[in-house]
């Protein structure tokens, strides 16, 4: 079943966000700065109804798989078209292909 079908935001940032919020037990408003900060604009109403709709969801998941992420990871690397102009997003992946972090930059340099 495909939950994410029709959404403005893609399914990687939406999890990552809902994760920060169940994870680390922050407000919506600190889960937008975490999101400022990786080059993602969204409002914690935004937030708010993501966690609504998809921690239910997210919870049973995470329940049913409840491990602790394995050592090896990887980080890969593509750019992408946003708005007429093209940007880096870098994604840290562990071997089983979950998306443990991310981060959207314009340019790739030294900090990226």
């Amino acid at each position: 079943m495909n939950w994410f079908k029709g959404r403005h935001f893609n399914q990687d940032i939406i999890t990552v966000a809902v994760g920060y919020y169940f994870r680390f037990n922050l407000s919506y408003r600190d889960v937008v700065e975490i999101m400022a900060d990786r080059g993602v604009s969204v409002h914690h109403t935004t937030i708010m109804r993501w966690v609504h709709h998809y921690g239910a969801i997210f919870q049973m998941l995470w329940r049913r798989h409840k491990q602790s992420t394995s050592q090896s990871w990887r980080v890969d690397e593509t750019y992408i078209k946003i708005n007429g102009s093209w940007n880096y997003l870098y994604r840290a992946i562990d071997n089983q292909g979950l998306t443990l972090d991310f981060s959207l930059r314009k340019q790739r340099d030294y900090l990226a």
